[in-house]
């Protein structure tokens, strides 16, 4: 971001907004920014009123900042008398950059991929992108700006020249939410990853999640289709409910693109025997982990829609963007640390755990934080971490005061059955740098730690103390 320069005349056009104070009428605003100490000049601050800040609280700052004028809510604007920066007024500014990206969207040349599910998104997204741009000129939206605010400034920041956009979609928070974005965005092409039971304190229940996730392929056009994890039965259900074209993908050969003889290789990728359409081929790619194929089996498949031959499809691997989730740094006195703090559910969590297993021949200690908003299902996903971390580290330590049943799972399993692990020990979050102090002194040439749990966490703090850059 910033993206293409968004005109006063388009806005207007878009929202109805009523301009409060002087500006030219032929201004060009350089970007829509929610954070006063982001705006940079010429930018249009909006105005977003959260659960913790009310952005019209920030209007000075943004004046500050040079500003060039503020998208406000109606509500707030007749309460003013003396406003440091030109308004434009509407009933509601997110419901108005919403309707500024659906105009901008209306006039774009663009074919929209749509990506969501549980967990995966971003991933997959990222090698979607990665294949897609084997064809043609292709937009990818940043980390994960899937929400009612984030995807419509991507949408914003897409270049004319683009002619593929691929933009993860939803983190489940609401009914109707993905619909909302399906109807900004227009994708023509949807992808599921798989539904978990992540988001349960906020949905309730994992069918709702599936609700939610199933707005997306309700939203596909007759002349567009629907990309499912046929794994997961949930996923697969959603195809009775697509008006579309459907591609069922997986490890299963009742899919139509699927997977066998998966042999991962550690950091040089994984490889596996492709089946679709009637052809077997064998496949490797640099994507690390057993989880590999379910990135790679969408990206192939809407690849394969789009008229790429496997030729063609195979060389956006090498993409050095696809791996986002997951870096292998040098960690404290010789050691190697698979930094994966980005986020963390049970599923995603047991995937490091068996990458470890993989790459690891020495020590293994794996740093496991809490795994946040599961709701009910929360005791249970923690456990059963616990039970696979018994097999897979020598030194587990816990972080966050959830994750202290993975600590408790494992030394009840270890005492039951025996295991690899040897020491298990927790911290709480308050106990940062004691932690940080624990792993720079106990660890050794050979070791490899992974280290992963919930962004809000900040694990990747405890990452960066640990490089011996920051020594």
């Amino acid at each position: 971001m910033p993206g293409v320069p968004i005109p006063l005349s388009e806005i207007l056009v878009a929202t109805g907004a009523r301009i409060r104070g002087q500006i030219a009428h032929d201004i060009s605003f350089r970007w829509i920014e929610r954070n006063s100490k982001a705006v940079q000049p010429g930018d249009l601050f909006i105005a977003v009123s959260g659960e913790r800040f009310d952005g019209h609280q920030f209007i000075a700052d943004a004046a500050e900042h040079g500003a060039a004028a503020a998208l406000v809510s109606q509500a707030w604007a007749d309460l003013q008398t003396d406003v440091p920066l030109p308004l434009l007024v509407v009933d509601d500014p997110v419901a108005a950059l919403q309707q500024i990206a659906a105009y901008r969207r209306r006039n774009l040349d663009l074919t929209v991929i749509g990506i969501t599910g549980s967990i995966g998104k971003t991933s997959t997204k990222e090698v979607v992108a990665a294949i897609v741009g084997q064809k043609d000129r292709t937009y990818r939206s940043p980390g994960n700006m899937n929400s009612e605010i984030g995807l419509p400034l991507s949408l914003l920041e897409v270049d004319r020249a683009d002619r593929y956009g691929v933009f993860e979609m939803g983190g489940a928070y609401a009914f109707g939410e993905l619909a909302l974005l399906a109807e900004i965005a227009r994708p023509l092409i949807g992808v599921v990853t798989n539904v978990h039971p992540v988001h349960l304190e906020r949905m309730g229940s994992i069918e709702n999640i599936a609700i939610t996730k199933r707005e997306l392929v309700e939203s596909l056009p007759p002349d567009g289709l629907a990309v499912l994890n046929g794994d997961d039965p949930r996923v697969l259900d959603m195809a009775g409910y697509a008006n579309c074209e459907i591609v069922t993908y997986g490890l299963r050969p009742t899919n139509d693109i699927w997977a066998s003889d998966v042999q991962t290789h550690g950091m040089r990728g994984t490889s596996f025997r492709l089946h679709a359409d009637g052809e077997t081929l064998n496949v490797r790619i640099p994507l690390v982990g057993g989880h590999a194929p379910y990135l790679a089996l969408p990206a192939i498949a809407i690849g394969r829609w789009l008229g790429l031959h496997i030729s063609e499809i195979v060389p956006g691997f090498d993409d050095p963007g696809i791996q986002v989730r997951l870096l292998v740094l040098e960690g404290p006195n010789g050691s190697t640390m698979i930094d994966d703090t980005y986020n963390a559910s049970a599923p995603s969590v047991l995937s490091a755990l068996d990458l470890l297993e993989e790459m690891a021949p020495g020590r293994r200690i794996a740093v496991l934080g809490d795994m946040r908003e599961l709701g009910e299902e929360s005791e249970g996903q923690h456990r059963l971490v616990g039970r696979r971390a018994t097999e897979v580290v020598d030194h587990l330590i816990t972080y966050g005061p959830l994750a202290t049943l993975i600590a408790d799972e494992a030394r009840e399993r270890s005492a039951e059955t025996g295991g690899r692990v040897t020491d298990i020990r927790s911290f709480e979050t308050d106990q940062r740098e004691d932690l940080i102090a624990w792993l720079a002194s106990n660890t050794t040439e050979g070791d490899t730690v992974l280290l992963k749990g919930s962004r809000g966490l900040e694990m990747e703090r405890i990452v960066a103390a640990l490089e011996p850059a920051a020594k």
